[in-house]
């Protein structure tokens, strides 16, 4: 079933079983794809459809769009401008920049045995469940007694705090916390740059290649800025609250306990985070603050209207049971 080309190659032809195969799509993905203008409809041999290298081609791309976290919508822009002439290059240059590392740190792998002597010699299932949970391992296919570390400082961060007291389960809420707290900050320099940077690439889509290679470029230039300004006010408010920490509970008598002086309260990590969730984490301290203001208040109204009624209460009243 096979047609010989001017170069002598037969070109490839597949059933759609076969292309199924070959692809990693299903026969019923193929046929959605072909009914949403994604894929080229098949030549048709008599009673049999007929499907080559460039519906291959074509399936291949769609799966890799979707990796990088197109829709099915903006694919079909994308390859539309594709099939028009416009190209595809500056775009794919800019997203595998937006989805190359951002760090320099290499992954490394720990087995069993060392995670286990990492943290005390005693095997501790839940916290090995939780560290996956939280991404600090990755399970490696087939090795039961191996895994992944994305990030072996964040796990030898995990292994000096557990030397220092620190319980595992804490540790892991303390990430959690933690992540919130990034992410917004990520979120926000994401909404920063693009807002002041990037809006004029993204205005149309798909970009022009001249200017998702200009992008591109900018990706890579800003790309280590987040975490330089993050490392350097991180450095800054360590040094001032650090420093003042040390002060409180180095004073004779322990923290002062001044009634016009601020003191800091521990609040239930999901407290925080539920917070966080209503308001944002930058208007949260405010808005615990108020409605602790709002509950002193409440309740010294309480104490007042008990106290007046008391006041107002006549003797007979005051001696009746």
């Amino acid at each position: 079933m096979s047609e010989q080309p001017a170069g002598g190659t037969p070109a490839a032809e597949y059933r759609i079983e076969d292309l199924a195969h070959l692809s990693g799509a299903t026969v019923r993905t193929i046929r959605a794809y072909q009914d949403r203008g994604l894929l080229p409809r098949p030549e048709r041999r008599g009673r049999a459809n007929v499907y080559g290298d460039a519906h291959l081609a074509r399936l291949r791309q769609i799966a890799d769009l979707l990796d990088r976290g197109y829709t099915l919508a903006s694919i079909k822009e994308l390859l539309e401008a594709w099939d028009t002439g416009r190209g595809l290059g500056g775009v794919l240059g800019l997203v595998a920049e937006v989805n190359g590392p951002w760090t320099d740190e290499q992954a490394d792998r720990v087995t069993r045995a060392e995670l286990d002597a990492a943290f005390g010699g005693t095997p501790d299932q839940r916290a090995v469940e939780e560290a996956v949970a939280l991404g600090v391992l990755e399970r490696v296919p087939g090795r039961d007694d191996e895994f992944l570390v994305p990030s072996p400082q964040e796990l030898a961060v995990a292994v000096e705090l557990y030397g220092a007291g620190v319980p595992l389960l804490a540790i892991a809420e303390h990430l959690r916390e933690l992540r919130t707290h990034v992410e917004h900050i990520a979120h926000r320099f994401l909404e920063f740059t693009t807002e002041h940077v990037f809006a004029r690439y993204l205005g149309h889509l798909p970009p022009k290649d001249a200017d998702a290679a200009e992008a591109a470029a900018l990706v890579r230039r800003l790309r280590p800025l987040a975490q330089q300004t993050v490392d350097a006010e991180l450095a800054r408010a360590m040094r001032l609250l650090a420093t003042r920490h040390l002060q409180q509970h180095l004073a004779p008598g322990g923290p002062p306990e001044r009634e016009d002086e601020a003191r800091s309260v521990v609040l239930p990590a999901a407290t925080v985070r539920a917070v966080d969730r209503l308001v944002g984490t930058a208007a949260a301290p405010a808005f615990i603050a108020a409605a602790a203001e709002r509950e002193v208040q409440a309740r010294t109204m309480d104490a007042l209207t008990a106290r007046s009624r008391t006041s107002q209460k006549s003797p007979e009243e005051e001696g009746s049971p």
